[in-house]
């Protein structure tokens, strides 16, 4: 599978498993010029930023790992110009990491949700 069907393909699985487990599912690929978060849910009164990383080998790492601090500084951005976007009061929000990784066949390999996966740094 091509990387970008690769990551479509993880990135709705990922969908319909927040949605299963109660999440709201509010925007996919919210883009900005710092960058791209690939899903902003709610649970419960918390806003969600999930960032979804799929893999088929561990070749470069488990999927997670690509959730390095320069990714997470650029989800970082991105959220904060939703939120400046969104206006009024800020709700408790929270980065979320779902990491994929599939057999190579289209099947679903392992499937993890990362609550909490890192923190935005206090302004």
């Amino acid at each position: 599978m091509r990387p970008l069907l690769l990551g479509k393909f993880g990135e709705n699985r990922a969908v319909r498993y927040l949605q299963q487990e109660g999440f709201e599912i509010l925007r996919r690929n919210y883009r900005t010029p710092f960058g791209e978060i690939d899903i902003i849910a709610r649970e419960e009164e918390t806003l969600v930023f999930v960032e979804v990383k799929t893999r088929s080998t561990n070749t470069f790492g488990m999927p997670q790992e690509a959730v390095n601090r320069r990714k997470q500084r650029q989800l970082i951005r991105t959220a904060q110009a939703y939120l400046n976007e969104a206006g009024g009061e800020l709700p408790p929000c929270r980065f979320d990491v779902i990491a994929v990784r599939t057999d190579g066949h289209g099947q679903i390999g392992k499937f993890e949700l990362i609550r909490g996966a890192f923190d935005a740094p206090d302004s």
